[in-house]
């Protein structure tokens, strides 16, 4: 206790010394900073701000100055004086920092705020929050989801952006799943002390039905399931051991918020499913949160995936596939004027633009870029001179490129070649080789590329042991998507090892380059999504890699 009253005596003694030595003036403008009288303060601050005079008293008079004239809404002249004052070493460098911050974000410098905010130590996290987020939700959706990608680790920002998005009354598709995508952040998943055996444990997550439309066997979603379910019964006849467990997410994000609370969801090695886009970033948020592989089986969108460590497409993301047109079109001596063609996907116009991008900045001449649909699909060749006249010689484009895997604008494009005797490249999508209206031989020149997608090698041994066992079962011959449901699961149990504990990314990392059981391939190496695409050439049946 006597310990206790010497030590305040101690303080008080001091404190009543600092004030003795401190200026009068200097006092004076403490107390009309407390008073309120803010632009007084400030002026009255400024005049002890020279170091050669006043010592360390200079600096806390700077920042009161720059206190001050923050309280006057004098924002810029608050940044003024704070700035030289931030970079010393000082007792008050880090309360510096955060006002001058506030400056910045009540000048509507919004980023820089930022930064100086998520630069401060821990023990600020907090207070930097807490600031932050009061400006931050004052914000358009359009900043904040411009700039998600830069802060989407500081709390406040994601935070704001939940909120922002919470008091929107209509969505666009991108903003619902963004909106689903931080709503799964904000659970907080417990996957327990999950033990790793030698069975691979998948857990499928696929919508067989929605709201009260019953299942469709039919649809694309049982084409891909009887793929998969096909891929484990190979992986069983090999030796492998392997668990299923199957849900349907029927389009319902709460029903898949139950599905993942489910204890074989939350000890599963990967997790396949679901397709649509809030559902997919709804488990994203848990795979990323639980540490299990999350593979999203169709899509060709990833940009949201790309600084995720448990989260993949199977498929090449829109950037890889424009990149491997890209350095298809560097490989051939073709000639510089490029038109594209796109359909109305945001898959197809994502790939357009980068593709554009990337040939406008390597000096090719872009000489048309267009939406297309099956009214101007055909026009879109006329236009650029290509007619059925003498081999085309008035064509002003060199190569085409239509970025489309609907068929209502393949089947006019390609009656319209079979009249047409042009040797002009056109680059197409793969799926265009699946077209039952589709003939490549009865056109005049093998001028048709095809741009890789997970694309089967139908050629291949494996390939026809697949669709005679797939006859067999179903009796009828496999879709797209139960190739790529068997090839799917092919892949995962290649890169599910647990000699790796399981580590998806570090198996993936290992290699530059994988063969398929049924496709041509794959390269995740620094990718979450396959960045093997290649660009066919089609001769006599039979499709060869161009640019691999």
């Amino acid at each position: 206790m006597q310990k206790s009253l010497l030590f305040l005596a101690l303080l008080f003694l001091v404190l009543t010394v600092n004030a003795q030595n401190a200026p009068e003036g200097y006092l004076q403008a403490k107390r009309q900073l407390a008073s309120g009288s803010y632009w007084d303060a400030m002026n009255s601050f400024r005049a002890f701000t020279d170091e050669s005079k006043y010592g360390k008293l200079a600096l806390y008079a700077s920042y009161h100055a720059g206190e001050s004239a923050l309280k006057a809404n004098q924002a810029e002249t608050a940044i003024g004086i704070l700035r030289p004052l931030a970079d010393r070493t000082w007792d008050n460098q880090n309360e510096t920092i955060m006002l001058l911050a506030e400056a910045f974000l009540f000048n509507k410098n919004i980023t820089e705020g930022l930064d100086l905010l998520k630069a401060l130590p821990q023990s600020y996290e907090e207070q930097a929050n807490d600031l932050a987020y009061e400006y931050l939700v004052k914000q358009s959706l359009d900043f904040l989801v411009r700039n998600l990608k830069e802060y989407q680790d500081f709390p406040a920002y994601t935070a704001a952006l939940s909120t922002v998005l919470n008091k929107k009354t209509v969505l666009s598709t991108d903003e619902k799943s963004l909106y689903y995508e931080l709503r799964g952040q904000g659970e907080n998943w417990s996957t327990g002390n999950t033990v790793k055996n030698d069975i691979l444990d998948l857990v499928v997550i696929l919508p067989f039905s929605s709201g009260t439309q019953s299942p469709d066997p039919e649809s694309f979603i049982f084409e891909l399931y009887e793929g998969i379910l096909l891929g484990i019964d190979q992986l069983k006849s090999e030796g492998m051991r392997v668990s299923i467990g199957t849900f349907n997410s029927k389009r319902s994000v709460d029903n898949l918020r139950s599905i993942l609370s489910d204890e074989k969801v939350k000890s599963a090695d990967v997790i396949i499913g679901p397709i649509y886009p809030e559902e997919a970033d709804l488990v994203s948020a848990f795979a990323e949160s639980a540490q299990i592989p999350f593979i999203h089986p169709l899509s060709n969108l990833g940009d949201r995936f790309e600084d995720k460590n448990y989260s993949f497409l199977f498929r090449p993301s829109a950037e890889n596939i424009s990149e491997g047109v890209f350095r298809a079109i560097k490989g051939q001596s073709w000639g510089s004027r490029i038109a594209i063609g796109y359909g109305g996907s945001s898959k197809d116009l994502r790939s357009a633009n980068e593709l554009k991008e990337r040939i406008e900045s390597d000096g090719f001449q872009l000489v048309d870029f267009k939406e297309l649909n099956p009214r101007n699909a055909a026009s879109f060749l006329t236009d650029l001179g290509i007619r059925p006249t003498l081999d085309s010689v008035e064509a002003n484009v060199d190569q085409v490129i239509i970025l489309s895997d609907d068929p209502n604008i393949a089947s006019p494009i390609l009656s319209f070649s079979e009249s047409v005797a042009t040797e002009i490249p056109i680059f197409v999508m793969d799926s265009w080789l699946s077209f039952n209206f589709a003939n490549y031989e009865m056109l005049p020149h093998e001028n048709y590329y095809f741009i890789a997608n997970n694309t089967p090698n139908y050629e291949s041994e494996t390939m026809k042991l697949f669709r005679n066992e797939y006859y067999q079962t179903h009796s009828t011959l496999p879709s797209l998507n139960a190739i790529l449901g068997f090839e799917l699961v092919y892949w995962v149990a290649m890169n599910a090892r647990p000699d790796l504990g399981y580590d998806f990314r570090a198996s993936l990392d290992q290699r530059v380059f994988a063969p398929g059981k049924l496709t041509w391939g794959f390269n995740f190496q620094n990718s979450n999504s396959n960045r093997y695409v290649p660009v066919f050439s089609l001769s006599a049946g039979e499709l060869k890699p161009l640019n691999y």
